[in-house]
């Protein structure tokens, strides 16, 4: 279950958004060469969130396309699969230009960061986790 090692940075990156409010929600954005199994994912989440602000926030998870693209005639396209030769032009070097991402989206946040506290939950965007800036 290589989940529960793609939540950490994303528990570690909601925890410094928070700031100690309480998070209600978050949305991850994760590309499909990570090959997540979403219920695999909430399982893992709710396993490394116990005891932050994320514990029983719920998780939507929004599956980025792998897509490929060739430097030397510029077609793109989606591939389920990386691609080593260029379909259009025959080309060696084609390259990945979606479908890895690691994106921390959004988190709301409890507006008081209270268990049941009035006032509107507020949403709050965040970062990438993977280190990089796709």
């Amino acid at each position: 279950m290589h989940e529960i090692g793609l939540c950490e940075p994303f528990v570690e990156a909601i925890e410094r958004r928070a700031a100690g409010r309480r998070v209600t929600a978050v949305r991850m954005r994760i590309g499909v060469l990570h090959r997540v199994v979403e219920p695999s994912l909430e399982q893992a989440f709710a396993l490394v969130s116990a005891g932050t602000v994320a514990e029983g926030a719920a998780v939507e998870l929004v599956t980025v396309p792998a897509r490929a693209a060739c430097p030397a005639c510029g077609w793109q396209d989606e591939t389920a699969e990386p691609v080593a030769l260029c379909p259009a032009c025959g080309a060696s070097g084609t390259e990945l230009i979606g479908g890895d991402e690691l994106v921390l989206e959004s988190i709301t946040v409890a507006e008081n960061g209270t268990p049941g506290a009035s006032g509107t939950p507020r949403e709050e965007v965040s970062s990438d986790v993977s280190g990089d800036s796709r």
